[in-house]
């Protein structure tokens, strides 16, 4: 069994910060992509940043120079840092890790139960 917990959700006001936190346990040989996604009452699941094992990252325009995304590969857990916090922002934010299983090698997507981040005006 694999599983993703994510910490640090919360409430904050606009232009606040908060770091959320997901961490991966379990059979896990190796971990490959891990990534952060949210979704907003009546919204559709989006992404929000991806970092590859190596290091990479992408971010969805609406949070390029406000969010960082970073990974602890020794502690295989990810992180993101989120600076200058709008209204538009509140969601549950989900982590995601596309991973290798020990015990058989197989691939396998994983998602995290969700953390829900409120920002107020």
């Amino acid at each position: 069994q694999v599983h993703l917990v994510e910490s640090g959700g919360g409430l904050v006001q606009a232009g606040g910060s908060l770091r959320l936190s997901c961490a991966a346990s379990g059979s896990i040989f190796s971990i490959n992509a891990m990534g952060w996604y949210r979704q907003a009452p009546g919204k559709q699941r989006e992404l929000v940043a991806t970092i590859t094992s190596g290091g990479s990252t992408n971010y969805a325009d609406s949070v390029k120079g406000r969010f960082t995304i970073s990974r602890d590969n020794a502690k295989n857990t990810v992180y993101l840092q989120m600076n200058s916090l709008k209204p538009e922002d509140t969601a549950v934010y989900y982590c995601n890790a596309d991973l290798v299983v020990a015990a058989d090698r197989r691939y396998l997507e994983r998602w995290g139960q969700g953390t829900l981040v409120t920002v107020s005006s």
